[in-house]
């Protein structure tokens, strides 16, 4: 049974979640609370599997409370957030912190909200409440700050391999704004092609994470415009809510946001970057895959391999949630299955003689 502590000030989000959490069999709501104190006591008294985690609360809000709780019970935490500017830099800064995920703070009355979350929230319980004894290792009680996974390479890639590589496509969905952060960080400013990157994330966070991206590192980072000539050392970032396409216009490598295909599951959708990019590139094409549920980009990676691309998916102990990297994975479509840790690394190695 999967423990679930519902923080929120507002009674009636409370009782919306507790309703939609319990329709599962398998996992329990054992308690609730209305501000950040109330939530510290009661992850010291419960000792829950996952919590969601409200932002604007009485005497103690949500950022505050999710550091206590770091710091002194570590485990899995959901934040409740708006879909707005301020919503997402608040999110971010939680992700910072700890926090694995987010989900959009319940608008009182809509059908359309309440089938979201009914689709999404259990899910992510379940999913999230696997890596409770992860987070106990990944923070030190002392500091409350995030320790290094340990690193392992599971699968060496195969010598020779394809390339010299134009550009890397990454698609990444769950845990992923800190497993992108790790990356980029620690590319150098004069990495030498453009980086493409499809993160599962709504329509009013992606700006904002571009943002915090670009200050954060030495690569050029925004969020990609309708139509733009990509560029070696710098990052585009699929806007929330639309797709990111790449197309080789007579030699020039050309970013393209398009609402197409509707009918996707995700928007921004991996499959969607990773099967243009190997379309635009071929064996020219580096495809990773990071941490999220599901399998999107893996019919993508399909085509960037039948097209002769190289395909690198993060290992499984270093992902929040082993879903999509695990779909390319057990498709044997993976040349290479690297650490979080690792991965830039990895990365700069099939550039080597470039940067």
């Amino acid at each position: 049974m999967i423990k679930v502590l519902v923080v929120d000030d507002s009674a009636f989000v409370r009782r919306t979640l507790v309703g939609i959490i319990e329709k599962d069999k398998d996992i329990q709501v054992v308690a609730t609370a209305s501000n950040g104190e109330e939530a510290v006591a009661k992850a010291k008294q419960y000792d829950p599997d996952v919590i969601t985690m409200d932002v604007e609360m009485p005497k103690m809000n949500g950022l505050q409370a999710l550091e206590h709780i770091m710091k002194e019970h570590p485990c899995p935490v959901i934040m409740v957030s708006t879909l707005t500017s301020e919503g997402a830099d608040v999110t971010l800064r939680a992700l910072d912190l700890g926090a694995l995920d987010f989900m959009p703070k319940l608008n009182a009355g809509s059908a359309s909200d309440m089938q979201h979350l009914e689709s999404e929230l259990n899910p992510k319980l379940k999913a999230l409440a696997r890596r409770k004894a992860f987070m106990r290792l990944k923070f030190r009680n002392t500091t409350g700050t995030a320790t290094a996974a340990g690193t392992a390479t599971v699968r060496p890639a195969p010598k020779g391999g394809a390339g010299p590589f134009d550009l890397v496509a990454i698609g990444v969905s769950t845990g992923g704004p800190p497993a992108v952060q790790k990356v980029l960080s620690a590319l150098p400013g004069n990495f030498p092609a453009p980086i493409l990157i499809a993160q599962h994330m709504p329509a009013a966070f992606t700006g904002p994470f571009a943002v915090r991206l670009d200050g954060l590192c030495e690569l050029s980072v925004k969020e990609a415009e309708p139509v733009e000539r990509v560029k070696a050392g710098h990052v585009y970032i699929c806007p929330g809510g639309k797709h990111l396409r790449l197309e080789n216009r007579g030699g020039v490598l050309t970013a393209v946001v398009t609402e197409e295909p509707k009918t996707a599951l995700y928007k921004p959708s991996a499959n969607v970057l990773m099967e243009t990019v190997g379309l635009a590139l071929g064996r020219r094409a580096l495809g990773v895959t990071l941490t999220g549920m599901g399998n999107d980009g893996l019919e993508g990676t399909k085509v960037l391999k039948a097209k002769g691309g190289w395909a690198i998916a993060q290992n499984e102990a270093s992902c929040v949630v082993y879903g999509m990297p695990k779909a390319v994975v057990d498709a044997n479509l993976a040349d290479e299955i690297v650490d979080i840790n690792d991965m830039a690394a990895t990365i700069l190695a099939h550039f080597a003689g470039r940067v």
